[in-house]
């Protein structure tokens, strides 16, 4: 499972420990990912995630799941999530 949320593709980033001394070690960075279970409101039905802390704020931000993913770039989502963003035009479509 690798570490990258699949709404916004952030992933680990890379930088230094300083210490007291000055002393640089390389370390990472890993974004907060959490398992979450998101409700579609078209497809009315939950679609489990891995994503940050920071697009859960963003998707409550937008108006939920299905909002969130017609203004997310095709580029930056997970497979998971774009076959999720595909299903949703097509019930739009035939709703």
């Amino acid at each position: 499972m690798s570490r990258r949320c699949e709404l916004t593709g952030k992933g680990p980033m890379t930088g230094n420990n300083v210490s007291h001394a000055n002393n640089k070690t390389r370390r990472r960075f890993l974004p907060n990912l959490n398992d979450v279970t998101l409700q579609s409101e078209t497809l009315n039905r939950g679609i489990k995630l891995r994503i940050s802390a920071s697009a859960l704020r963003s998707v409550d931000h937008r108006g939920g799941l299905d909002k969130f993913l017609m203004k997310a770039k095709d580029a930056e989502l997970s497979d998971t999530a774009l076959k999720v963003k595909k299903e949703i035009i097509k019930a739009q479509a035939t709703a």
